[in-house]
Parts: C-alpha cells; sequence; structure tokens
C-alpha cells in the first residue's frame, strides 16, 4: 500500500501545511504521486474498459515510521467489482465482505423488491382492479334498471287507475308495488354484497402492499443506520466517529465514506503515517451529467464528504481557505451609474453578489454598509468568480420592478469570456437545461429530464494561441449557465480560462459582464452600461 516514489531527490520540500482540500493547487509531489498512479493504470488492461467510463482516484504524500516519504492511492467506490485491490488503500468498510451482515440483510430488502417488482403481483393487482371496477358498474346499471323498471310499474299503476278498478283491484296493485320495491331491495343489497366483496379483496390486497413497502422502508433504514455505523472515522488527533455522527441530526447521503480522500487519511492514520499533502484526479470519460476532463486534478466533493474530512482532518495544521482569505472594501467597488432609484457597479472577481453560506461579504452588504441603507439590494446575481456589471435596487419597489425584468428576459446582456481552446462555429445558440449537483454543490449538471430551460447565444470574436474569445448573450440566467455551456461537450466543449470546477484553475475566471440594457423601470429611459474589456 505505501509507494515509494520512483523518481525522487534525496532532500525534498515537504508542504508545511496539509492541502485544504476544497480548493487547492496541487503541490509538486501529489502531481509526482498522481503521474506514478497514472503510470500504474495505464498498465491494467483489464481495467481498460471501466476506467475508459471514467473513476475519481486520489493520492496522499505520507511519510512512514521509518522516516520514508512515500504516497498511498486510493479510488472512489469500487474499481472493476471490488474494493480490495493491492495497489490501493482498502475502504473504511467492505461492502462485499460475505461474512458481513450487509449482504444478507440487503438480500431480504432485494426480495421483497422482486415481489413488488414481479409481473404475477401487478397482474393479481389489476385483476382485482378490474373485478371491483367491473362489479361496480354492474351495480350502478343494476340500480338504474330497477329504478326504470319500477318506474314504469308505477306509471302502468296510475293509468290503471284513473281508469277505475274495484277495491280489491286496488289492493292487489298495492300487493304488486310493495312486492316490487321488496324484490328490487333485495337485488339491490345482493348486488351490493357483491361489490363489497371485491372491494374487500383489492383492499385486503393493497394492505398486504403497503405493508410490504412499509417494511422495505423500515429494513432499509435499519440496514442503513446499522450500516453507517461500521464506518468508523480516525482524525489526527486519533479521536473517532461514525458516518451518524458526523452528519448528525442528517441521514448520510448515499456513498459517504467510499470517496478517496477518506480512505487515504484513514489508511494513514492507522498506520501511524504523517499525511502531508494530497490530491485527486478523474481519469476517463466525463459522466453525461457533470463535467470531467481526463487527468484533471478536482476539490473533494462537499456533500459526501465535507462533514467527514472536516473532522478527519482536526489534528493536522491545514492550509487556509482560499475562498474566505480575500477581503473587500467600498474601494473594490467601482459605481458605473447611479441615479435614486438604483445603481450599477462593476463587481471585482472573487465577491460575492449577495451575502451566502458560506460568508456575510458581498457587494450588497458593503454597499449597505456604504450607504446606511439596508432595504438596498441586488436585482440579479453574478457567480463569485464572474466580474461586471450588476444592477443594484435602493428601494423594495424598485427591486421587485428590476426582478420582474430579469424574469420576463426584458434585461438585455453581453458577457466576455476568454476559452480554453477553439470553437468550431463564428456563431450559434446552445440550449442544454441545468439543475444542481445536489450531491456535490457548488456544481451544476446538464440535466436533460429534470433540468431548467437555459439558453445562451455566442458571437466568436477571435481565436490566437489556441484559445477563442468570445461575446456571451445569456437569455435565460441560470447559476453558472455560461461556465457550463462553454465547458460541456454538448455545449462549445471549451471552458472558460480560470474555471476551477469546470476547466482548468488560473489567476482567475476570464469571464465579465460588460454591457447590460434595460428600460429604466421608474422613468422609463433606456440605460445601456458598458465597462472596458479586461482582457
Amino acid at each position: 500500500m505505501f509507494h515509494v516514489f520512483n523518481n525522487l531527490e534525496e532532500k525534498v520540500n515537504l508542504p508545511l501545511q496539509f492541502t485544504f482540500p476544497f480548493f487547492y493547487k496541487p503541490h509538486p509531489l501529489s502531481i509526482l504521486a498522481a503521474n506514478q498512479l497514472r503510470s500504474y493504470l495505464l498498465t491494467k488492461s483489464e481495467w481498460e474498459a471501466e476506467l475508459a467510463m471514467g473513476k475519481m482516484f486520489g493520492v496522499l504524500v505520507v511519510k512512514d515510521e521509518s522516516d520514508r516519504v512515500g504516497f498511498l492511492a486510493a479510488f472512489s467506490g469500487q474499481l472493476n467489482g471490488s474494493y480490495l485491490h493491492d495497489y490501493f488503500v482498502p475502504p473504511i468498510y467492505d461492502l462485499n465482505d460475505k461474512s458481513s451482515f450487509f449482504r444478507s440483510e440487503e438480500k431480504e430488502i432485494s426480495e421483497i423488491n422482486s415481489l413488488l417488482d414481479s409481473d404475477e403481483f401487478q397482474q393479481k393487482k389489476d385483476q382485482l382492479e378490474r373485478e371491483y371496477q367491473t362489479r361496480v358498474m354492474r351495480f350502478e346499471q343494476l340500480k338504474l334498471e330497477k329504478k326504470r323498471s319500477l318506474q314504469e310499474a308505477k306509471e302502468e299503476r296510475d293509468r290503471r287507475r284513473l281508469e277505475g278498478i274495484s277495491t280489491s283491484e286496488s289492493q292487489e296493485l298495492i300487493r304488486q308495488s310493495q312486492y316490487e320495491k321488496a324484490e328490487a331491495r333485495r337485488c339491490i343489497k345482493e348486488s351490493e354484497k357483491y361489490v363489497n366483496e371485491a372491494e374487500e379483496a383489492l383492499q385486503i390486497f393493497k394492505k398486504h402492499e403497503i405493508d410490504l413497502r412499509t417494511e422495505r422502508k423500515n429494513k432499509s433504514i435499519t440496514l442503513q443506520k446499522k450500516l453507517f455505523e461500521q464506518y468508523r472515522f480516525l482524525n489526527a488527533r486519533g479521536e473517532q466517529a461514525t458516518l451518524l455522527d458526523l452528519f448528525s441530526p442528517n441521514m448520510p447521503p448515499s456513498g459517504a465514506g467510499e470517496c478517496a480522500a477518506p480512505k487515504l487519511l484513514q489508511f494513514a492514520f492507522e498506520h501511524h503515517y504523517q499525511p502531508f499533502c494530497m490530491a485527486e484526479f478523474w481519469w476517463g470519460k466525463s459522466p453525461d451529467m457533470l463535467i470531467r476532463r481526463h487527468g484533471k486534478f478536482y476539490p473533494s466533493c462537499t456533500a459526501k464528504c465535507k462533514p467527514i474530512l472536516d473532522f478527519m482532518l482536526q489534528g493536522l495544521e491545514v492550509e487556509p481557505s482560499p475562498l474566505s482569505s480575500v477581503q473587500y472594501t467600498i474601494k473594490d467597488i467601482s459605481i458605473v451609474y447611479e441615479d435614486e432609484w438604483l445603481l450599477i457597479v462593476d463587481k471585482p472577481h472573487g465577491l460575492l453578489s449577495a451575502p451566502g453560506l458560506s460568508s456575510t461579504l458581498s457587494v450588497q452588504s458593503i454597499l449597505q454598509e456604504h450607504y446606511q441603507q439596508t432595504n438596498l439590494k441586488v436585482a440579479h446575481r453574478l457567480d463569485m468568480s464572474t466580474s461586471g456589471l450588476l444592477v443594484v435596487a435602493k428601494n423594495e419597489e424598485v427591486f421587485c420592478r428590476l426582478q420582474e425584468m430579469f424574469s420576463d428576459r426584458s434585461v438585455k446582456k453581453r458577457y466576455l469570456a476568454l476559452l480554453d481552446g477553439v470553437v468550431k462555429s463564428d456563431r450559434g445558440r446552445i440550449e442544454l437545461p441545468i439543475s444542481p449537483s445536489w450531491e456535490n454543490r457548488p456544481y451544476q449538471v446538464i440535466n436533460h429530464e429534470n433540468g431548467k430551460e437555459a439558453v445562451t447565444d455566442y458571437e466568436l470574436i477571435e481565436v490566437k494561441e489556441g484559445r477563442s474569445k468570445v461575446w456571451f448573450y445569456p437569455l435565460t440566467g441560470r447559476t453558472h449557465q455560461l461556465r457550463l455551456h462553454a465547458a460541456h461537450r454538448e455545449g462549445l466543449d471549451c471552458p472558460i480560462v480560470g474555471d476551477e470546477l469546470y476547466g482548468n484553475p488560473a489567476e482567475h475566471l476570464y469571464l465579465q459582464a460588460q454591457r447590460i440594457e434595460f428600460e429604466h423601470p421608474i422613468t422609463h429611459v433606456c440605460l445601456k452600461v458598458e465597462v472596458p474589456c479586461e482582457f
């Protein structure tokens, strides 16, 4: 499991602080370890098909108890149908272990699933429902026929009475009426009995189905909790916590604890290795929805890994988060237009438009403090990494009107972007629906089934040294829309330079909201504002 570097000088500069896992530039030792792992993967011809489909791998540079510097390797999930391979650290818990409770209890759940999904089960349910509906229809038809028959008989008796009949005949008609009504009630009651029998049989079957689904749900919850208790994580202090502890009061997401990073740290702590730096990279084809590029390093996921890694890294000196290290003031925000109702400002890279979960510092909070006006609000948003024009309302009425204008697409926007690659067409339209990646925030994904409509027009300005400069004209305003439409293979397949999420990091994201045009919500004058192009 411990791998010695093939090409490593005796004197090596080990990092003083451990990698901040959610935003990092790989340390040279991590890159060296990753390259050595990649060379190993190229020798595994039996894994070629699976690796081509895409897999996340990770490396952890460590020093063992003999002061040797080397690295550990891991993969996320399974590889070639197994969690165990000689070159890689083992899983924190092996779901494939035949002695484990998991397989036997999972089998019980699978048997319930098989029964519920079987043709026989569904056919029986359909048969009972058809029989019930048939009897209901016959019952309703019988009631109508009896009602009509009784009405016709009554009309006949009334006719005879009008013609004049004897007392004995009148009494006979009364007895006849009573008999016919009694007979009708008897027939209806008998038919209703058949309906009730069919309904009862159907309800018994449905209750059986509900009981099975409830049993399956309860077994699944119990198994999940029992399984999550088997995942016991160590940190650098020697403390231990389960998945349930780390995600409490919520249930852990599916697959938590199966990513490469927790496996690497767990093995290092168990064997008293000293961790120095870590990196994870993607190998193979990108998934259809989430953008992943072959060989590129990626930060650890937040939904599955953040609570785990926040715990496991306790006791290590970790690099400060680059996401919260930059401070901004009113001097960093250029006001390019202002009147008594609204502002248009030029937002710098790296500053939130409005307060978020990770930080309260934003264009909105800085302007509120500067103007001493708490109802001042941004009318739309730019990504934290995007620079450029942002419209800010000075009161609630203007804010609501501006939001309506952005919603009905009456605001025209133009963005300047520098793309890593050559765009094949001079102009065009990209229509790829977008939804959040709930298990890997803040990523967004292309989701043709459940995504929201996202439309972008583009125009090529120039191509120089393998990079394309383009104008983007977004017709919708989805989160990360331009970044996804640029990077995804169904879009331009050219990520924006500096896009650390969907492309390659640089000094900043080369995306600027360069021009905006709209009708003033109060004066109705056409406002058209531009800022100089940054690149």
